[in-house]
């Protein structure tokens, strides 16, 4: 069973999400809600659940300083930011802070399932490390597959986390650790590299092989290329 805490300062919220987690076919219990970030971590500390879902603004203490405070009085807990903010730099601080995952609000039912689903494999391989090690292993290899398979289609760390049941925040970690660069500069430096095979082909303009290998827009397509090549695609082509 999954012990669940929710904190969120919106009474209609808390309401919605302890009824989709109702609905999931999942062995799932809530030990507790708050309204506010201070009773949310007093209570937390007693309760010590497996996961909590808690929103970014909160009266006592924010849910971000909320996700800081929880490893020091839950170290085992994971932290799942639910938020009406879409804004890029919510997410990254959130990741910065070992949030486990970020929901959008309204939540929707196929993204708890997917979050619950990967705790719980999580959780699953958790009581030997030599089957974790393996575990974990075998989807960074299935995940690089993937990457190298579509880096030149609409490739995301969201839908590769919807699909592996991992959180984005632990996949992006292991990416970075696999590879030794991150996601977003991997998916780069695989599209300038085959942007360079198709500039050979004088037949192709530079506007076509951008919306080959992934990019829709030309100027971001060149400051792209320039960042990884070290010069323009004009100029790359003229060279070779």
């Amino acid at each position: 069973m999954l012990n669940v805490y929710i904190a969120d300062d919106e009474v209609w919220i808390t309401l919605g999400l302890k009824k989709l987690l109702e609905k999931l076919n999942m062995d799932v219990f809530v030990v507790g809600t708050a309204n506010n970030g201070l009773t949310a971590k007093e209570e937390i500390a007693m309760f010590k659940p497996d996961v909590v879902f808690t929103d970014i603004r909160m009266p006592g203490l924010s849910g971000l300083e909320l996700l800081q405070a929880i490893p020091e009085v839950s170290p085992d807990t994971k932290v799942v930011i639910i938020s009406g903010y879409a804004e890029f730099s919510y997410a990254k601080e959130a990741v910065q802070h070992h949030a486990y995952d970020y929901l959008l609000k309204p939540i929707k039912e196929e993204d708890l399932q997917r979050v619950l689903s990967a705790i719980v494999n999580e959780t699953g391989v958790e009581a030997s490390e030599e089957g974790k090690t393996v575990y974990y292993d075998r989807l960074i290899d299935n995940v690089v597959t993937e990457i190298r398979d579509h880096y030149m289609e609409d490739i995301s760390l969201t839908s590769l986390a919807g699909k592996y049941n991992v959180s984005m925040g632990r996949l992006s970690e292991m990416i970075k650790e696999h590879l030794k660069v991150n996601f977003s500069d991997y998916i780069a430096t695989l599209r300038i590299q085959r942007a360079k095979e198709l500039l050979r082909d004088e037949s192709l303009s530079i506007q076509e092989i951008a919306e080959i290998v992934g990019y829709n827009d030309y100027f971001y397509f060149t400051k792209v290329f320039k960042k990884v090549a070290g010069i323009s695609p004009s100029k790359y082509r003229k060279s070779i």
